[in-house]
């Protein structure tokens, strides 16, 4: 293991499909649908909302040993009447299974398909936006600055208003509204991550204050 190994993050939906993971060593991805980085050296999983109480979080990896693309129904050779039957997959191979001393969870619902990270962020994270990677080093600074003083913003995060869908930097949910970074704010404040985080923190302290 490296400080510099990839971690892929993939989403499981249902627990019929990380019994997959367990009982047969792999986990299946669309064509269509592959995210870049395939090729990680570890996998680890986050579950959705039919886990019960372990949703929301990541509570296992394994490392990589391969992947080949096939077909739905070579994986699943008692199912071919079903209607992707012949679309293509990939068939990630893994090697044991490991289960986290303590989970990566997510402080807020978020609907996570693929999210990329390095072996040493995610020895250390203690939340989901903890493993971001993909983002410029200042926004890496400054939620570790907001995060020192209390306020934890989200990364990443998807805004859907008025037909439109599109990804900010950095938000912090407050009691009464939202406080967000756009990539124009990045490109104005390359300075100190202090002082703007200050500014950060002046406006949520006017918006009610953080919803935990």
């Amino acid at each position: 293991m490296y400080p510099e190994d990839r971690v892929l993050v993939a989403y499981v939906p249902h627990p019929k499909d990380f019994e997959i993971v367990k009982t047969d060593g792999w986990y299946r991805i669309p064509q269509k649908h592959a995210p870049k980085g395939l090729h990680a050296e570890y996998f680890a999983f986050y579950f959705g909302r039919r886990f019960g109480q372990e949703k929301w979080a990541i509570h296992y990896y394994a490392p990589q040993l391969g992947n080949e693309l096939t077909t739905r129904l070579a994986l699943f050779p008692d199912q071919p009447d079903h209607p992707r039957a012949q679309e293509m997959y990939y068939k990630v191979q893994l090697g044991p299974l490991q289960k986290l001393s303590q989970p990566i969870i997510s402080l807020r619902w978020r609907r996570i398909t693929f999210l990329h990270s390095t072996w040493d962020r995610f020895q250390d994270a203690t939340e989901i936006n903890d493993l971001f990677v993909d983002g410029e080093p200042y926004v890496d600074r400054l939620y570790a600055t907001l995060k020192e003083q209390g306020i934890q913003a989200e990364r990443n995060y998807t805004i859907r208003e008025e037909g439109a869908e599109y990804v900010l930097p950095l938000v912090v949910l407050c009691k009464n509204g939202r406080i967000d970074l756009t990539q124009a704010q990045i490109q104005q404040n390359q300075g100190d991550p202090a002082k703007l985080a200050q500014k950060i923190a002046d406006s949520v302290s006017a918006a009610g204050g953080p919803i935990l």
